[in-house]
């Protein structure tokens, strides 16, 4: 199987996501995208400049508002090249 950049990115950003949280982050397949969420916790938040830092991989990234907290979130466009 050939190498491709945007899934090694994808799975480079899940795995960080997993050091800094300490669990697995819930991975979302859109039509022509991939999204990842981490419930933002009391650990996370120790640690918001690395956070951020990851978000910043994907092409989107943010913050969602839920009754239970927060979910910080990063989305990678698929098959449309490297993010501007």
């Amino acid at each position: 199987m050939a190498y491709d950049p945007q899934i090694a990115r994808v799975q480079s950003a899940a795995a960080q996501l997993t050091a800094l949280t300490g669990a697995e982050p819930r991975i979302v397949r859109e039509p022509g995208a991939v999204r990842i969420e981490a419930d933002v916790t009391a650990r996370l938040t120790r640690r918001w400049t690395r956070l951020v830092a990851v978000l910043e991989l994907g092409t989107t990234y943010g913050l969602t508002d839920t009754e239970t907290g927060q979910i910080a979130w990063l989305r990678f466009e698929l098959g449309k090249g490297t993010r501007p």
